[in-house]
């Protein structure tokens, strides 16, 4: 089994090889992932597998750096920085062709080796002035 250190590792290199069925095979069938920023929660690894497709879709060089990775028990927390481009439509809105740069952090629960809860903390306002986007 693998430790929640390791499946976070495994997690970010599939992110950084833009591979969403990677990704997403790392959670539980009910998994619950929360950005604190977004709209609503995704539940359910289909929800979560869609909004990675769909963000690699209209950020296909983005890049996730590893700060800091802390394990205790079956959690794992992870501060990271990352960045890239807006070149495809995203959540209906149309490419900026606009760069990004942000720093964040996330928390897990991870059972049996698969994420089962994600919390994550990142500033939408920056990233949105960034890639041309307006909050209204």
């Amino acid at each position: 089994m693998k430790t929640p250190k390791e499946v976070l590792t495994i997690w970010v290199d599939a992110l950084n090889a833009r591979n969403a069925d990677e990704a997403a095979a790392l959670y539980h069938d009910d998994a619950i992932n929360i950005q604190v920023a977004a709209d609503a929660p995704l539940h359910g690894k289909q929800a979560i597998l869609e909004n990675f497709i769909e963000f690699f879709q209209a950020f296909p060089d983005n890049y996730t750096h590893v700060e800091n990775l802390f394990e205790d028990g079956e959690w794992a927390i992870i501060e990271w920085n990352g960045g890239g481009t807006f070149l495809g439509e995203f959540t209906g809105i149309p490419p900026t062709g606009k760069k990004y740069i942000l720093r964040g952090c996330g928390f897990f629960h991870i059972t049996n080796g698969k994420i089962r809860f994600q919390r994550g903390y990142w500033d939408k306002l920056t990233w949105f002035e960034q890639i041309g986007i307006t909050i209204n």
